[in-house]
């Protein structure tokens, strides 16, 4: 139970990842409702997946200045 918010918000991050805002907003989004600790590990799995797909790069200059 615990990690479900945390596995559902990977999964949407996946599903929106066509659209660069979309991205961005979801992960907004994510942070507001998941744990300190979870948020952490969010960041890490963010940095690798735009790693893995170059197209959401822009999503990272917004993401990190949230930082």
């Amino acid at each position: 139970m615990p990690r479900e918010m945390y596995t559902y918000t990977l999964n949407i991050l996946e599903k929106v990842s066509f659209d660069v805002d979309l991205f961005i907003n979801e992960f907004n989004k994510a942070t507001k409702r998941l744990l300190p600790h979870e948020i952490n590990e969010l960041h890490l799995w963010v940095t690798n997946f735009i790693f893995m797909n170059p197209h959401l790069e822009p999503a990272s200059l917004v993401l990190n200045a949230e930082v």
